[in-house]
């Protein structure tokens, strides 16, 4: 049993080790660029148009009222077959 335990102990050790050192090998390929400048000359315009009138929306909610929100459309039933058919 101990034996087990010890040769978990070293696999577990052994992947780590080979994680870190791909991690690091991974890192170290990374060059990094270095971009030329560029300039951009960008030029904005705006336009305002006015902005449209907001009006309150009606939902109607009142304590002891039925639910106004529930959709009138019903699902069609489940098809049936007999067992084993697919």
């Amino acid at each position: 049993m101990k034996t087990q335990g010890l040769l978990r102990r070293r696999v577990a050790i052994g992947i780590g080790v080979i994680a870190i050192g791909a991690m690091g090998t991974l890192s170290a390929c990374a060059g990094e660029k270095k971009e030329a400048p560029t300039t951009t000359t960008t030029t904005t315009t705006t336009t305002t148009t006015p902005a449209p009138s907001v009006t309150p929306t009606e939902k109607g909610l009142t304590p002891g009222g039925g639910n106004k929100f529930t959709p009138t459309v019903k699902a069609p039933p489940a098809p049936t077959a007999i067992p084993g058919d697919n």
